[in-house]
């Protein structure tokens, strides 16, 4: 039978697009590199008609399918499991952008076109698309639309639910969906566009979208600020709202661990409040590179906003910000960016925490969002939890305040060994951390979706009610369970 599949599979796609074997550790190995499987193939369609008939010959074969963009995922849900008995389907081939509507404010693109590309794309025609991750070079909008990844702006645009008119999606019987009408009013029955957005595969296989275009904005201006505190985060946010309206485009807070981290890995960037002297508070300073600030400033907060009417106008906002946040004490130094480079500078700052903590060796990850009047108290009561089960620990706090989602991560202890601190303590930091998310009626996975990481998790967090429904859903759609099992739900 296997043979027979891989026959079939070969004259699907072509020889040289059913990979059987070398090295495949490119879609093999996750990118965190915690998850590694063994796949009987990967199989590289060109086009819808393809991924269809691939589908319709692993459900005849009784194979099931892992669906894979850009393999960029943070949770396991887009690598195979190590049975060597599953079909890794990457999406990559299909990266085309089939049209731009400019009167519909919309684009529609094949899955595997990266989000780089979508971005440039739109940007060419004098359009933004605002949808803005640290994996965005090599992450696809397939893989973004199916784990319903967040990023840097959801503040203003939403996730990429929200960012979504329709889908193209081969089920799990090899049928084709078309649904990429580009309506923004549809309401013909149940939003079966949204039962596929952040199913993480494991209902059929997205492999087109229509997505929503905005106006390019006139200026988009970039300020750092220091803050006292995590609460004083909170209300810098709250006059951000006021004094910029829609045009807050970005809201990103970060610890001072996780910010001596990026100093620490990579010390060709500069990263402002942290290793110079202190400068005198006062109004935002202009025209020089982001490097002042005070020594062990607990927070920073990195903020964007667009404006349409013109720079001058976006820049006199900012600054009345600033001015009421000293005013109101929640503030206590601020750097506006002078230059299009010095915004990129702040920008690769936030963006390197992330690698700046591999480097500094394996860690906890969380990825939890939290109503954002409660993050202060929730990041008291679980620092304190956590220093009290494991004294010395150290915590990456970091994420987009904005939309009350944080990734509050957490290190060993400076003198420890990653490894066995990943081995020996995971279970107990993620309960203390799960268990204080649910106390304070938060959710255990905001952004980077459940995958296999945290399917035992879900299980434990999310409502029988819930459960339920969505396995119900899942039998209906899949009833051989062929769609990237043992992710998301257990069956």
């Amino acid at each position: 039978m296997t043979t027979e599949l891989l026959e079939a599979l070969r004259k699907i796609s072509g020889p040289t697009n059913v990979l059987c074997d070398g090295d495949l550790s490119a879609w093999e190995l996750d990118w965190r590199k915690r998850a590694r499987g063994k796949a009987l193939a990967v199989v590289r369609p060109a086009n819808t008609q393809e991924v269809a008939a691939v589908v319709k010959a692993c459900a005849a074969a009784g194979v099931s399918l892992v669906a894979q963009g850009g393999n960029t995922g943070l949770v396991g849900g887009s690598t195979p499991d190590a049975s060597g008995t599953q079909v890794v389907l990457s999406l990559q081939r299909m990266n085309a952008v089939r049209q731009l509507d400019a009167a519909n404010l919309s684009m529609t693109v094949e899955a595997g076109c990266i989000l780089q590309a979508l971005q440039q794309h739109a940007e060419n025609e004098g359009f933004l698309f605002p949808l803005s991750l640290g994996a965005e070079g090599s992450c696809t909008i397939g893989g973004n639309l199916a784990t319903n990844a967040g990023g840097t702006q959801v503040v203003r645009y939403g996730n990429t639910r929200e960012l979504c008119l329709g889908l193209e999606v081969v089920t799990a019987q090899g049928e084709i969906w078309q649904g990429l009408s580009g309506l923004r009013k549809d309401n013909t029955g149940y939003d079966l566009r949204d039962l596929f957005i952040g199913s993480e595969g494991t209902l059929g296989i997205i492999t087109a979208a229509t997505m929503k275009l905005y106006p390019m904005p006139a200026a988009q201006l970039t300020a750092w600020a220091a803050v006292p505190s995590m609460a004083h985060a909170v209300t810098l946010l709250g006059l951000a709202h006021q004094h910029l309206g829609a045009g807050l485009t970005g809201f990103e807070v970060m610890g001072q661990f996780a910010l001596s981290l990026v100093a620490k890995h990579f010390p060709q960037l500069r990263v402002p409040f942290l290793e110079a002297p202190a400068a005198p508070p006062g109004r935002p300073e202009q025209g020089t590179a982001p490097s002042v600030g005070s020594v062990g400033t607990p927070f920073c907060v990195l903020l964007e906003n667009s404006d349409h009417e013109s720079e001058a106008h976006a820049r006199e906002q900012l600054e009345r910000l600033l001015e009421a946040a000293f005013e109101q004490g929640c503030v206590s130094d601020a750097v506006v960016a002078e230059s299009l480079t010095q915004a990129h500078q702040l920008w690769h700052v936030r963006e390197s925490i992330t690698l700046a903590q591999a480097e500094e060796g394996l860690n906890i990850k969380h990825d939890i969002s939290i109503a954002v009047s409660r993050i202060p108290e929730f990041v008291q009561v679980t620092d304190a939890l956590l220093e009290q089960a494991i004294p010395g620990v150290r915590l990456v706090n970091f994420g987009h305040l904005g939309d009350g989602n944080l990734h509050y991560n957490v290190q060993a202890p400076a003198d420890g060994d990653a490894k066995a601190f990943l081995r020996e303590r995971e279970e107990e930091v993620n309960t203390i951390v799960y268990d204080s998310v649910a106390r304070f009626d938060g959710s255990i996975s905001a952004e980077h979706g459940v995958g296999s990481l945290k399917l035992d998790k879900l299980e434990h967090h999310k409502s029988p009610v819930a459960l339920g429904m969505m396995r119900a859903i899942k039998q209906a759609l899949d009833p051989h369970k062929l769609m990237n099992p043992g992710r998301v739900l257990r069956m």
